[in-house]
């Protein structure tokens, strides 16, 4: 089979295509034949990660197919039914955070950017009729994670407001459309004029520039939650932003991954900081409901061919898109 793969040098120069032995399932396991697949950060990372001695490994934590093998003891599934892949590896029940032994999906163990996989069948979740293939395929990590940070950590409420630094990535739009179908109010930023635009196109009540003055720009107005993923660039300017009493979320640090924190005006301002990443099989599920009650679609911004990923890759990392990236496999 056809797999993107990271192996040698570190970073994106080791990343190619190449061909493979298809795997075959075990018991309690299925084989997927991927239509197409999801792009994260998260796969720009791992060929930093991953070492330069080490066995290839393909690449991708989100995909969508059609199961062509089932091992024994498989009951949720069939051969023919079109799934989406949950990307969580050993985390099934919602807990405070994930049990020892959790994996995501694309390393340790092989990813989705090929054209078969073999997954625990509990992680083949029948898919959504109403969603294209690419829509599917891009689903899984960033709209599990977005759930998660919105409801299970951030606990956000209906009529609250929440601050979304950095709009434009995969995790961030999905807050957006969750926030608002939610019933709450969204305020966003960007140091992009066109990512901006977009966003109040998507429903957001107020669209931000990342560099100017935040609390000028919000009339003084404090979120109840700031969900943060941008780092060190964007948190000083967040907790500025935020209530008294207000629950600020971090789940990544594109920008830097250590911040300055005034404790005493912390402790004195009876802020919430909550960390959180992925999330369980139990949230997939509940984010799967979610999304089908309000009817929610991912925004896809750009689909590759599977043999053009690293120009996939290479587009990602310049930043520049509005929602997904997706890579069409097999249709």
């Amino acid at each position: 089979m056809k797999a993107v793969v990271h192996k040698g040098k570190q970073g994106l120069d080791g990343v190619q295509v190449i061909e493979m032995e298809e795997g075959s399932p075990s018991s309690n396991e299925v084989k997927v034949r991927l239509k197409a697949a999801g792009l994260n950060h998260r796969d720009l990372f791992v060929p930093f990660r991953h070492g330069e001695n080490e066995p290839a490994v393909v690449l991708g934590s989100d995909g969508a197919g059609v199961i062509e093998e089932i091992g024994e003891n498989v009951k949720n599934v069939a051969v023919g039914d079109e799934v989406i892949i949950i990307p969580s590896l050993g985390w099934k029940e919602k807990s405070d955070a994930p049990p020892k032994g959790f994996e995501i999906l694309g390393l340790p163990d092989h990813g989705t950017f090929a054209e078969t996989i073999v997954i625990p069948a509990e992680n083949a979740v029948k898919k959504p009729e109403n969603l294209s293939w690419e829509e599917a395929g891009v689903l899984p990590l960033a709209a599990l994670t977005g759930y998660r940070a919105l409801f299970t950590r951030g606990n956000l409420q209906e009529g609250q407001h929440l601050l979304l630094p950095g709009i434009g990535s995969g995790v961030a739009t999905y807050i957006l459309q969750m926030a608002k179908a939610a019933g709450a109010k969204v305020t966003v930023t960007s140091r992009s004029e066109k990512k901006r635009k977009l966003a109040l196109e998507l429903g957001a009540d107020a669209a931000i520039d990342s560099d100017g003055d935040w609390s000028k720009q919000m009339n003084g107005e404090k979120a109840d939650i700031v969900i943060d993923s941008v780092g060190a660039a964007t948190f000083t300017k967040s907790l500025a932003q935020l209530r008294l009493g207000g629950t600020i979320v971090v789940f990544g640090a594109s920008a830097g991954d250590e911040i300055t924190l005034d404790l005493r005006k912390f402790f004195y301002g009876q802020y919430n900081f909550l960390g959180t990443t992925m999330g369980s099989n139990e949230e997939f599920y509940e984010m799967l409901t979610f999304f089908k009650k309000h009817n929610i679609k991912p925004i896809v911004d750009k689909v590759f061919p599977l043999n053009e990923a690293l120009d996939a890759l290479r587009y990602l990392e310049e930043a520049e898109q509005f929602g997904k990236v997706a890579l069409r496999i097999g249709q």
